[in-house]
């Protein structure tokens, strides 16, 4: 293809050259010369060959000209939402500008896996691309460039790549939350608020305001569909998007919210999610949409902006464990619990009284918590269920980051509470990342609340002493095959491998020659039902569903059909998948230096005995997805 476009800008271009005939180049107009330098066969380097043949070559590729305008166009298409149309720019400084940044965010993302590779959890890692001082777009085009490259090589600068992408699209939006929470109170949308919370525990995710709305708008033209079928003259059928138009008759609204319920849960079947109900997913207002399914304060957050689309104003309440929403049925508005009726988004748009929103609960509860509440009280309350759901988890990188996420969201809209910086700091702490910023947690602590000195101090012994040994690390241990001890080890980094009694399949980066746990986890995993039991080589494995397991050797067996490991982590160990096995990274390979050689030998043996048919890295047998939980060793 590039072959062709090639001759095919030689043979216009001769012909140009030919129609000219005693013409010199330099003599024909400039657009025409434009023209034939914004072929494109022609890269930057010829470009820059070009302007410096003479000076009337270097005008027409000046730097606010059209040629270098095509070449930044050409080289990065994703950078031109940031221009207006026909804008008058210097292109060829951004060309600059661009390229330089391309390198240093590279070889600044290259340096990380060295520099961080035995870090459980990544936490100050990254805050040095920030202090690079380079056009935000630029770099995130960089790192995009980084992950769309070929899908199966450089899986590791991927990695921390993808990382960096995250923390820094994470720092935007806090950045937006901050200017959000400054607005007066009144100008403070539910929706926006609830964006800004999935975007920031979703920062690699296409989610933006304008989409959420729309998706809005489209269900809010399905009720007024079937508004206008029951009600022609209907005041909603005349409220345009934007418009804050808020109709005034109780009977009207009754028409409204009738049709909303069912538009929204017979129509397009939403509904409250009772079976997976601690699933984050039900938090994020663009999964519930997507999957029409959420937890009661999400569908509420939903539902209030659509009655309010259609004139119908709501109020939130912060009922205790059952959010609801209420709906005034006095004309100038009242604040006795009785004059409302509550509507409980979770259960369908189901209408409540004061009483029947007690059965919700099963007890009885003060007026108060019958009360409207501010959008600042919403996303307090929507943003404290992820972090209990974040408490709830399994103590693996997953919930940590859904901890750490909502800890951020909920300090940034209310900084002064003890509790939850005490609690993000021990995270910190116990993560072992950001310990300059656990010191200054810690400080604000001190100053907040004086009684809280005993586990201030206690914090802050331990993260001095964390910070010593940071500036001395240990020297990485290095495992060589050809130890005696270690001849009983059978299996290297980077194979495939399928687990002989639970089917998942997984990768090896890690072994030991004898099982290294702890008493506790040998008993509770049955390790002495196996025939070797501690007594034999143990691997660590990355598996097909995300986790990460210890393996004896006895039940690991090379995969028959390998297949690549979709598992997050694969790039902090592996540069490259290469078809039947996975080659381990710089940082891998100085641990395990012996490896990579057996590796290869391993899979030559392996493949050279198999047909090709039975060699097929595409075929995955039912086996290896079932139960894989049933023997965790």
């Amino acid at each position: 293809m590039a072959t062709s476009v090639a001759e095919e800008g030689q043979r216009s271009l001769n012909g140009i050259i030919s129609d000219t005939q005693t013409k010199k180049m330099t003599d024909l107009p400039t657009e025409l010369l434009e023209h034939i330098l914004c072929f494109p066969v022609l890269k930057h380097d010829d470009i820059c060959n070009v302007s410096c043949c003479c000076k009337r070559l270097h005008d027409v590729c000046h730097g606010r000209g059209k040629v270098w305008g095509h070449q930044y166009k050409l080289r990065w298409p994703r950078l031109q939402m940031f221009y207006r149309q026909n804008e008058c720019c210097d292109w060829l400084r951004e060309y600059k500008t661009r390229h330089r940044v391309g390198i240093q965010i590279r070889r600044t993302v290259e340096s990380i896996s060295r520099r961080f590779f035995t870090e459980v959890v990544l936490g100050d890692s990254f805050a040095e691309i920030e202090s690079l001082g380079m056009p935000e777009h630029f770099c995130e085009d960089e790192l995009l460039f980084i992950l769309n490259s070929d899908k199966r090589k450089s899986l590791t600068l991927k990695y921390y790549a993808k990382k960096i992408l995250y923390f820094l699209r994470q720092q935007n939006i806090l950045r937006s939350l901050k200017t959000f929470m400054e607005q007066p109170a009144d100008q403070q949308s539910s929706l926006e608020g609830a964006v800004l919370v999935d975007q920031y525990c979703n920062p690699l995710a296409d989610v933006t305001l304008n989409s959420i709305s729309a998706q809005l708008d489209e269900i809010a033209e399905k009720v007024k569909k079937m508004l206008r079928i029951k009600n022609p003259s209907h005041p909603s059928l005349r409220i345009a998007q934007g418009d804050c138009s808020v109709v005034q008759d109780f009977e009207l609204q009754r028409q409204v919210v009738c049709a909303l319920n069912s538009v929204l849960y017979e129509q397009l079947q939403y509904k409250g999610n009772e079976f997976d109900y601690y699933n984050p997913l039900n938090s994020y207002i663009h999964q519930v949409l997507l999957r029409r399914t959420g937890i009661p304060i999400s569908l509420s957050v939903l539902y209030i902006n659509l009655t309010r689309k259609l004139g119908v104003q709501l109020e939130p309440v912060n009922f205790p464990n059952h959010f609801l929403l209420r709906w005034c049925q006095k004309p100038k508005g009242s604040e006795d619990i009785y004059d409302f009726v509550y509507i409980d988004a979770f259960g369908k748009g189901k209408q409540l009284t004061a009483k029947e929103c007690e059965y919700l609960i099963g007890h009885q509860v003060t007026a108060d918590y019958y009360s409207a509440i501010s959008t600042t009280e919403v996303l307090l309350r929507m943003v404290g269920n992820l972090l209990n759901i974040g408490k709830r988890g399994e103590g693996n990188e997953k919930s940590y980051q859904l901890l750490r996420d909502s800890l951020d969201l909920y300090l940034t809209i209310n900084p002064d509470n003890v509790q939850y910086l005490l609690l993000q700091a021990r995270l910190y702490f116990h993560l072992g990342i950001w310990p300059e910023k656990v010191l200054d947690i810690l400080q604000h602590i001190q100053a907040l609340d004086p009684s809280q000195h005993g586990a201030v101090g206690y914090l802050v012994q331990h993260t001095l002493e964390h910070i010593q040994h940071k500036k001395h690390p240990a020297t990485p241990e290095v495992k060589k095959r050809s130890a005696p001890e270690h001849r009983e080890v059978q299996y290297s980094v980077g194979l495939i491998m399928k687990h002989k009694r639970s089917g998942y399949n997984c990768v090896i980066y890690g072994w030991d020659p004898k099982c290294t746990m702890s008493q506790e986890w040998i008993t509770t995993m049955r390790v002495h039902q196996l025939s070797n039991g501690a007594n034999q080589p143990f691997y660590n494995v990355l598996v097909q569903d995300g986790t990460c397991r210890y393996a004896a050797q006895e039940n690991l067996e090379p995969h028959s059909a390998p297949l690549e490991i979709g598992h997050p982590e694969v790039g902090r160990y592996f540069s490259e998948f290469a078809g039947t096995y996975y080659f381990a990274n710089d940082e891998l390979q100085t641990r395990y230096p012996e490896d990579v050689v057996e590796t290869l030998g391993t899979v030559q043996e392996l493949y050279h005995r198999l047909t090709p048919g039975d060699a097929n890295p595409d075929r995955a047998s039912a086996a290896d997805q079932s139960n894989h939980r049933a023997a965790p060793v």
